[in-house]
């Protein structure tokens, strides 16, 4: 009797079948909204076969980093199906996150026959170029969509539940995480992940679980799937997305005694930095000073209302070898700072480009642009690299080779 290949409401147990001994190069992806290449890096072992990006220093980091054949510098809504080369196993799509973002607009994703799009609705033209792949056989295995933690309740959840939608209509079953890269490198930032993989594509059943994870899915994101309507919904599933092992750098651990980008603050910048901190912030200063050891806190400043109900800027510092999540001035926040507290010495300064990358999980042999302001632009819109790297190892690649071996065996009966 022939063995059928998994379907929605199925999926063969792992041992059943012998993964065929196949190179790892031979995986292919797409990048879309590329930006420094963040998603490349930790996909190492994978080729890719094109890349694209709006922003043209993003894409000249890219090209200093990865090479520029494979990259197409443009509005993905001008992209189209004949520069994408064969067919891919994989489609990385990291679609801008400020209109989803609480520190953005949350104007959301608009529609999909919207004339003009926000920045984050630019994920319907590209939406349409693999609807055009599709139509052309060529339609990714698998699909890896990434945005903010935000992404899952804007627009009244609307933008979350039309991604699901069109997932579920082209034919895709496909599961929501939430992973913060905390779990990874030193820094704070959860992020949304939805990996989805065509119907037709073996899936081991232990990578499926019969219901959400604590580790990966906050009530949010299980209220978000019990709102989906009941066709959507029955395309959905939840991934049994192993946790990573071992401990992540900590955050004192990246930090420059000298870095070349940016200057340490003046006593009086610093005294004026301290002054804008709440009782509670004043409380953890104090405290790391009789630590007994170098103590590294990342600040941010914000906005906060007063005992008065008036608006004041405040400094607020964490000490827990995290730093706080990367942002940029585009997505309506400050840079982070970062105060260095070694007894009653009390130094601060902005986090210098390089760090920013080594909280991405950047290795210091990628080139950073030469301007600060560039370079933490890169860094601070790009995606985890770790992250990327086990989403790929733990789930994407093992489901690709369990169906390379499920079509193997149905060749051979």
């Amino acid at each position: 009797m022939k063995r059928s290949i998994a379907s929605r409401n199925q999926a063969h147990p792992v041992e059943a079948l012998q993964a065929p001994q196949t190179d790892a190069d031979a995986r292919v992806f797409y990048e879309f909204f590329a930006g420094g290449g963040m998603a490349r890096a930790g996909l190492q072992q994978w080729r890719c076969a094109f890349a694209n990006d709006f922003d043209p220093m993003k894409a000249a980091v890219y090209r200093d980093n990865w090479g520029g054949d494979h990259l197409v510098c443009g509005d993905v809504a001008k992209v189209t199906t004949e520069q994408l080369p064969g067919k891919a196993d994989l489609v990385w799509g990291s679609f801008p996150c400020q209109d989803l973002s609480l520190a953005g607009t949350i104007r959301g994703l608009g529609s999909a026959d919207a004339e003009q799009h926000t920045r984050s609705g630019t994920f319907w033209p590209f939406w349409s170029l693999l609807e055009a792949l599709r139509g052309e056989g060529r339609a990714p295995r698998t699909l890896i969509l990434e945005n903010v933690y935000g992404a899952i309740t804007s627009n009244q959840g609307r933008d979350f539940a039309a991604i699901c939608q069109v997932l579920a209509d082209a034919g895709y079953r496909f599961g929501a995480m939430v992973v913060d890269a905390k779990r990874f490198v030193a820094q704070s930032r959860p992020r949304l992940f939805i990996v989805a993989v065509r119907e037709e594509v073996a899936v081991p059943a232990e990578l499926v679980s019969d219901q959400p994870s604590q580790a990966w899915s906050p009530p949010r994101l299980v209220a978000a799937y019990d709102a989906l309507p009941e066709a959507t919904r029955s395309k959905a599933i939840w991934w049994a997305l192993p946790e990573p092992e071992g401990a992540p750098t900590r955050f004192s651990e990246l930090i420059e005694d000298h870095p070349g980008d940016v200057d340490w603050h003046t006593r009086a910048e610093t005294a004026k930095l301290l002054a804008m901190m709440s009782p509670v912030n004043h409380a953890k200063v104090e405290a790391a000073k009789k630590a007994g050891r170098r103590m590294v806190g990342g600040v941010y400043r914000r906005t906060r209302l007063d005992s008065r109900g008036m608006k004041v800027q405040r400094a607020e510092v964490r000490f827990d070898e995290v730093a706080g999540c990367l942002r940029t001035p585009a997505g309506g926040s400050s840079r982070q700072i970062i105060l260095v507290v070694d007894g009653n010495k009390v130094r601060s300064r902005l986090l210098s480009g390089r760090e920013a990358a080594r909280l991405m999980g950047l290795d210091d042999d990628y080139k950073l642009p030469a301007r600060y302001n560039d370079a933490y632009h890169v860094a601070g819109d790009g995606v985890v690299v770790p992250v990327v790297s086990h989403l790929a190892s733990a789930l994407v690649e093992p489901i690709l080779d369990f169906d390379d071996s499920a079509r193997v065996l149905l060749a051979a009966e």
